[in-house]
């Protein structure tokens, strides 16, 4: 949607009246004291006013291409050039615009006044106070289509009303342009998500869940936004336990080709049972030391077993990431082995190793205990791979951002091994700056009990079954409700998938991801409140609705027009084109469930519409069908950012 502005046209003098006025620009009479000279000021003042008037009018353009469907970032470039207008002195003063609580007064809020006062009060300013300073910057703004109408209200906060019009256009645009149109623009190209990150031969368990749906969510955000994203699932493939392993392989079946799947059976009991062996078997256990050692050295025996185990568990991990719909590209720890010592010497080139009872570590301020990343034994480590890794995603893959999503446990080795990035120079010490890298960490998943989550007294649940057992309780619930009887069987199937993993999911992604949350599946899975079976219900509704207009809602969207008189259609569609912000908020705090509950009030908004404004048969039926149209084509793109699968019918 284009913002228009209102130019003045080049005259030899300035016009004597406009929507601002130029005597402020003056250091005032306190400095000159010919006439004369204060009409060059003016003069002066007024072509440094219409050339910021004019080099927006490029910037626009650009705000346009940027920023559509961005409502806080559109009132922001608008409010820039009413700063620079006003206090041109002072360029580096950022617009602060906020959107309005509900029920306020205005839609946005521009809340610079005050600190604007604090900056330029002792500096002979004509302004009286923050309410002068927040009249002058609306007088300065340039005049929008966007905007209905300003106020200034208490210490100078400036109240913006949207014009009801445009946003209607906004989201006539929207649907017929797609709602790609409002992705956000992220000041990055190419970012690395390091999530969900299994360790072989060991069974996933929830933590893995949370990691698995945290990280996919972060990577489709920021793909929506632009993003090229590289999904890195580093899974733990090398190290000492592979001795063990192999060994025991070995001891078990001495041909190791006739090794499968089956005959291993269970993977987690068999590395039990290996470490079992390992622990009270001190001639098994040499073997193992021995073994680690071959397969370090490349011997195709041991690398060939190695890869044996490592394809078993990757059977199981795809089992899970199949039902979860999540994509990843494996580079596991072995993928930067060959890396480690090239990396480990630029780090001693640059005064960072030192030595400390035998091992190789790293001192780093503000930390009582060092960062080791060679052992005393030779042996590398997590530090000694995930720098690695690092420094491999930055000058390799030439990733600007690096995220990693893992349990709230680790934060102590995450906030070390980034300080000694930042202590070779391989990140800027501002950790706002690109390259950057960030600790996504989420809290545990607990059981109704208020424990840590698990099937029996030590056992942690499989994944498969965990995903298992909410799609069979979802096709219960439908049955129940007789639609096995309406609908095939493949459409059972797959509404108790969509609705079953959509709602493990989403009781995930609502919480805010630092705490503890309770798996419930009872919760989960109730069809009222905040879970996802209650919005695929929502938007199952609002596709109802539209079906039984019997009206082409394609043909609508070119020839119908949305108009927004009523004030929940308004509310409505206000929400719906806060969108943009909203996922570019989720991206930029790393927060998915800034857009659950995005989501969820979208449900609340709709239902007081459609509770208050009749659809279907009513004059208004055109508009309010394209505005259930917005409302189900942004309810579906939130399913997507969220990994969740939406039903069409119930």
């Amino acid at each position: 949607m284009a913002i228009s502005l209102t130019l003045f046209p080049v005259t030899a003098t300035p016009p004597p009246s406009s929507l601002f006025s130029f005597n402020r620009y003056s250091r005032s009479h306190h400095h000159f004291s010919s006439s004369s000279q204060t009409g060059k000021l003016r003069v002066t003042a007024w072509r440094f006013a219409f050339a910021t008037r004019a080099k927006s009018l490029a910037t626009m353009a650009a705000v346009n291409e940027e920023c559509t469907g961005n409502l806080k970032r559109q009132l922001a470039k608008l409010f820039d050039v009413s700063l620079k207008l006003t206090v041109p002195d002072e360029p580096s003063v950022e617009p602060l615009v906020a959107a309005s609580a509900p029920g306020k007064f205005g839609d946005y809020q521009c809340n610079n006044a005050m600190g604007l006062w604090s900056i330029i009060k002792g500096k002979g300013t004509q302004f009286k106070g923050p309410p002068a300073v927040g009249q002058a910057l609306v007088k300065s703004l340039p005049t929008s289509e966007m905007v209905e109408s300003c106020s200034v209200a208490g210490p100078g906060f400036i109240n913006v009303v949207l014009s009801p019009k445009w946003m209607a256009k906004s989201i006539e645009n929207m649907l017929i342009d797609g709602v790609d149109t409002w992705a956000p623009s992220l000041p990055v190209k190419r970012a690395v998500v390091d999530f969900s990150s299994p360790n072989i031969a060991k069974e996933m368990h929830v933590g893995h869940l949370r990691s698995t749906i945290i990280g996919d969510t972060i990577a489709r955000m920021l793909e929506y936004s632009k993003v090229e994203v590289l999904r890195r699932n580093h899974v733990g493939d090398w190290g000492t336990q592979f001795g063990m392993l192999i060994e025991y392989l070995f001891e078990k079946f001495p041909d190791t080709d006739s090794v499968t799947e089956t005959a291993i059976g269970d993977l987690q009991v068999f590395y039990k049972a290996s470490k079992h062996k390992f622990d009270l078997d001190e001639e098994f256990k040499e073997k193992a030391q021995q073994a680690v050692v071959r397969l370090q050295g490349g011997d195709p025996l041991y690398r060939k077993a190695w890869t044996k185990i490592c394809d078993i568990s990757r059977t199981e991990f795809a089992m899970v990431y199949q039902r979860l719909r999540v994509e990843l590209e494996e580079k596991g720890e072995s993928f930067y082995n060959p890396y480690i010592s090239k990396v480990i010497e630029e780090l001693n080139t640059k005064g960072l190793v030192e030595e400390s009872e035998g091992a190789r570590v790293i001192f780093l301020e503000g930390f009582n205990i060092p960062l080791m990343i060679v052992k005393s034994d030779g042996g590398f480590n997590y530090a000694s791979t995930d720098l690695t890794a690092l420094w491999y995603r930055l000058n390799e893959e030439k990733a600007e951002w690096i995220i990693y999503v893992t349990d709230v446990g680790q934060q102590q080795h995450f906030n070390m091994f980034f300080k000694a990035a930042r202590k070779a120079g391989w990140l800027p010490d501002n950790d706002e700056t690109y390259p950057r890298v960030n600790h996504v960490g989420f809290g545990l998943v607990l059981g109704e009990d208020g424990k840590r989550f698990r099937t029996r007294a030590t056992d942690v649940v499989r994944l498969v079954d965990l995903l298992d057992e909410a799609k069979t309780r979802s096709k219960i619930a439908l049955v129940e409700h007789g639609k096995d009887k309406e609908w095939t069987p493949e459409e059972l199937d797959q509404t108790a998938e969509a609705i079953g993993y959509g709602a493990v999911k989403y009781a995930d992604l609502k919480n805010n991801r630092l705490t503890n949350y309770t798996f419930s599946f009872d919760q989960m899975l109730n069809d009222k409140g905040n879970t996802a079976v209650y919005l695929l219900y929502a938007h199952a509704r609002i596709c109802s609705i539209i079906r039984k207009s019997g009206k082409d809602i394609d043909e609508l969207k070119k020839t119908g027009k949305l108009v927004l008189d009523h004030p929940d259609e308004r509310a409505l569609g206000l929400h719906l084109l806060r969108f943009a912000e909203t996922v570019e908020e989720a991206c930029t705090n790393l927060l998915p469930s800034v857009l659950c509950e995005y989501l969820y009030s979208l449900s609340d908004y709709y239902t007081r519409f459609y509770s208050n404004c009749q659809v279907n048969g009513s004059p208004e039926e055109t508009s309010r069908l394209l505005l259930c149209e917005a409302t189900a084509i942004v309810m579906r793109k939130c399913f997507h950012l969220l990994g969740i699968t939406p039903v069409y019918k119930i």
